[in-house]
């Protein structure tokens, strides 16, 4: 049964996030915005708070909270700032979450326990120039040479590309079978910043989230030790596809985040804006953007709660984490897109906060 109320210790963690972020980084995330520029400085401060490692267990260094406590640190986290929430997407939900379900003890210990602890960043490698959504047209190889593998190739639009220490790459460790696009030819590797041939950069100027770090990187004959590889030779593919299940969860929870945080300026600043004698408050069109935003915010909520329930529960969830980040990114955009009408002009030339949410909801 759905329990649709929250956990003392639930809320207790949502408190102490929204303080957090209100207090150390609302105040100067416009700035970071305008510069494009992440602040490393940010990572331990979550690490502190336990979220890098939220949902991983105590004996692997973790805070071990369940689906649902991450859910609620994304949505939380995305009020403020997407950048915020994105950390939490690679690093927990796309790298940690895979390493706990598919790492061998050996690699646990080596890797999952200092992330989770927020000793080491780690992110996802799979997206590369020509192929994203299409996993099988991934060109990275990784050739076999005695006890280690090649890795060759590039992956962009990567977050956390250039600070990261860790990361999760895929490539196709059977030629042959990248030949068919048989999918049963990539597997999955657990690579270093510090391995040879391995060199990363920063990209400059995107239109949305901006204080984030996307990047590229590249492998040039890089050495992984086969003890490096995640899952078994060949199910990378299966890997890649229950990473992603767990960061469209945390995408979902965010977008619902952004929503909320739209909602919020676009009903404070309705109040305070005066139009023909009276608040534009008061005017029907203004009223119903803020309604859908409110309707928006509530359903986006309950499909990301239920995904979280489900995840609990150990039960199948592909397809409703699926729809909850579908239709909580759709309306974040509505969202976004409906608060500069609501704040502009003024959102336009004295505020960034609704433009650069409406830039980030679409570059999800």
């Amino acid at each position: 049964m759905l329990d649709f109320d929250l956990t003392e210790e639930q809320r207790l963690l949502e408190q102490s996030v929204r303080e957090w972020g209100a207090r150390e980084v609302a105040p100067r995330i416009r700035e970071l915005d305008r510069q494009h520029r992440f602040d490393p400085a940010i990572v331990p401060q979550m690490a502190d708070l336990g979220l890098l490692g939220c949902s991983v267990p105590p004996e692997y260094g973790g805070a071990g909270m369940d689906y649902v406590s991450l859910g609620i640190i994304s949505e939380e986290l995305e009020y403020v700032d997407t950048s915020l929430r994105v950390i939490m997407s690679v690093h927990a939900g796309l790298n940690c979450l895979s390493l706990l379900t598919w790492g061998t003890e050996d690699q646990k210990q080596r890797y999952l326990v200092p992330q989770a602890q927020g000793k080491k960043l780690a992110t996802y490698g799979l997206t590369e120039p020509a192929a994203g959504s299409d996993v099988r047209g991934i060109q990275t190889v990784a050739v076999k040479k005695g006890d280690r593998y090649l890795l060759s190739g590039e992956k962009m639009w990567i977050s956390l590309a250039d600070i990261a220490d860790n990361f999760l790459v895929f490539g196709w460790s059977d030629l042959e079978k990248k030949k068919q696009r048989d999918p049963s030819g990539i597997s999955a590797f657990i690579v270093e910043r510090q391995f040879n041939g391995f060199s990363s950069g920063t990209l400059k100027e995107k239109w949305g989230i901006l204080a984030g770090n996307t990047g590229f990187f590249k492998m040039e004959e890089v050495e992984v030790p086969e003890e490096n590889v995640v899952g078994r030779l060949g199910e990378g593919f299966k890997v890649a596809m229950f990473a992603l299940d767990q960061g469209r969860y945390t995408v979902a929870a965010g977008a619902t985040g952004l929503i909320r945080a739209c909602r919020d300026a676009s009903a404070k600043y309705a109040k305070e804006r005066h139009t023909f004698g009276s608040p534009i408050a008061e005017h029907q069109l203004v009223k119903e953007m803020i309604a859908q935003m409110e309707s928006d915010y509530q359903a986006s909520r309950l499909l990301w709660m239920r995904a979280g329930f489900l995840k609990n529960a150990g039960r199948r969830n592909t397809r409703e984490t699926g729809l909850a980040k579908w239709f909580a990114t759709v309306a974040s955009e509505r969202a976004a897109g409906d608060a500069v009408q609501v704040m502009a002009p003024t959102a336009i030339l004295t505020s960034i906060q609704p433009v650069a949410s409406t830039a980030t909801a679409r570059a999800r």
